[in-house]
């Protein structure tokens, strides 16, 4: 079997999701698969080695300012003739199945070709009836046309009775990491005004790691790294919280280690203020709307979060692709959901919210 994955670039989230898949296909010799990826520019991926010969596309992505979508910047930035040549020649004759993570390269060229697809996302979530925020027309049709494919299995932090499996986290918690910190991870916010909101917690130390940030930098109790994924894995399980957008990959990271989180969701972005609702929800996180000390200051103080066991091998995920029937998706999601345990409080949540 020969797959072709792709996979959104744009965020560290989806990208880390395909490290996990990465490292179990190959313990499947009678697989190849070849990654793509597309959203950044290529000298901006780091830590790619488990991928191989991967190829990198332009694709299509959005531009933020300040913690919020440009929405003119991002349309002046996406180069749709680009793109649509790039579809146009992608040869996609020589592969079985495409994977795809939210990349549009991938999925448009396999439709044009009529090559099986399937959608693994958190993403395709949003193609069920799920807690929602903020979407509005365009949203829903971004979400359609964006990355089709001929199935859609969503990643989520519940089932909702949908076609959805939980995330894979491999990271798990450690008895000997002593909390020494709290981490930062705010890639589409000003510096500056990171800085600014943490400057006067001077009792507190904070680790933040940010794409702009080009060598280590010490400033007081704040500490400044660039991307590094062992170096954020690290800071990440020894930290006693987390302050993050509301991306999906870390917030699932860091439910698995039991971490408290203050998100800070992106303005502009559904997928984000969807994920923040959800997580309030379940009184799983503390939201950020702006960059304020003073609510930090106060989360600061509150309990450790209550932990979530996600599974962590996708053989279950693997085996099913192979076997073909992607449309048999209720047999794998049941698999997986039997690998998932909430905390009690959680499950009372879930139960009075009628989830």
């Amino acid at each position: 079997m020969k797959l072709l994955y792709g996979v959104q670039g744009t965020g560290n989230g989806h990208i880390a999701r395909a490290r996990i898949m990465a490292a179990a296909l190959k313990q499947h010799p009678d697989i190849e698969v070849d990654f793509v990826f597309s959203g950044r520019p290529p000298g901006k991926y780091f830590d790619m080695e488990v991928f191989g010969n991967y190829r990198t596309y332009e694709g299509l992505t959005f531009v933020t300012r300040h913690g919020k979508v440009d929405k003119l910047a991002t349309l002046r930035q996406n180069h749709l003739r680009r793109f649509a040549c790039d579809v146009r020649h992608f040869d996609t004759s020589d592969y079985d199945l495409l994977v795809n993570d939210f990349e549009p390269v991938t999925a448009w060229a396999a439709r044009r070709q009529k090559l099986p697809s399937i959608s693994i996302s958190h993403q395709a979530a949003f193609a069920y009836p799920v807690p929602r925020s903020g979407d509005s027309i365009l949203d829903r049709l971004l979400l359609r046309f964006f990355a089709p494919t001929d199935v859609r299995l969503g990643v989520h932090w519940f089932h909702f009775n949908q076609p959805i499996v939980p995330p894979f986290i491999s990271e798990k918690p450690s008895a000997s990491a002593l909390p020494s910190h709290v981490l930062v991870y705010l890639p589409f916010e000003d510096i500056n005004d990171i800085q600014q909101m943490l400057e006067p917690l001077s009792d507190e130390q904070f680790v933040c790691y940010h794409p702009e940030v080009s060598a280590p930098l010490t400033c007081g109790h704040i500490r400044w790294y660039p991307p590094s994924k062992a170096g954020f894995q690290n800071a990440l399980t020894r930290c006693s919280g987390v302050i993050a957008n509301g991306g999906f990959e870390l917030s699932s990271e860091a439910l698995q280690l039991g971490k408290k989180l203050l998100i800070k969701p992106l303005h502009g972005q559904f997928e984000q203020l969807s994920n923040v609702l959800t997580l309030s929800r379940l009184e799983l996180c503390q939201t950020l709307f702006q960059l304020d000390t003073d609510t930090v200051e106060k989360w600061l103080e509150a309990p450790d979060a209550e932990a979530i066991t996600f599974p962590d091998d996708p053989t279950i995920l693997i085996n099913w692709l192979k076997a073909g029937n992607l449309n048999d998706t209720q047999s794998l999601c049941d698999a997986l959901w039997k690998q998932v345990k909430y905390g009690d409080k959680t499950r009372q949540k879930l139960l009075s919210l009628a989830f």
